[in-house]
């Protein structure tokens, strides 16, 4: 499994696409900036959304009001950062995986990838029934709070990478 997991970087980094992001004067560095609006994008309302779960502005604001504005600007912020961080990636794909933050950060993005349909497709199907509650369901605010942790983690886990 390992071994076709560094052959899997290795073609990566070796590709145009990695050749092109090393040799590029400034595009590594545009490609960050890009990947840190990106992140913005996708966890100011993901997170905003989870603090409504919580139960944070229950008053003010429905949860399905705040899915509908919140969730469409976080899948933006999403694309943004998974492309933007495929293509950092392929600069230095063995060197980053290398790195002792490179596991932190790659199993939070899969527990937090895996959050969204479990989410989705289990207590949010219900979200009529408790749309206006002060206090949402258990299971959706076990949802929120993973949510929290875990594109917390993937954050400072991503600028480890850089120190470890």
């Amino acid at each position: 499994m390992l071994d076709l997991l560094d052959s899997l970087l290795m073609l990566l980094q070796g590709s145009t696409l990695g050749e092109t992001v090393r040799s590029g004067q400034y595009l590594y560095p545009v490609l960050e900036a890009i990947h840190i609006l990106g992140i913005a994008l996708l966890v100011g309302p993901a997170f905003t959304f989870d603090l409504r779960l919580l139960g944070v502005g229950h008053r003010v604001v429905s949860a399905t009001t705040a899915a509908r504005y919140l969730l469409p600007v976080s899948h933006i912020g999403f694309a943004i950062a998974v492309t933007t961080g495929i293509a950092l990636l392929s600069a230095q794909a063995t060197v980053v995986a290398g790195a002792g933050a490179a596991p932190w950060k790659f199993c939070l993005l899969i527990l937090a990838g895996l959050n969204v349909p479990v989410f989705h497709y289990g207590i949010y199907r219900r979200v009529d029934e408790w749309t206006d509650a002060a206090v949402a369901p258990v299971a959706a605010r076990v949802g929120a709070a993973v949510s929290l942790i875990a594109w917390t983690g993937v954050i400072i886990a991503g600028r480890l990478l850089a120190y470890t």
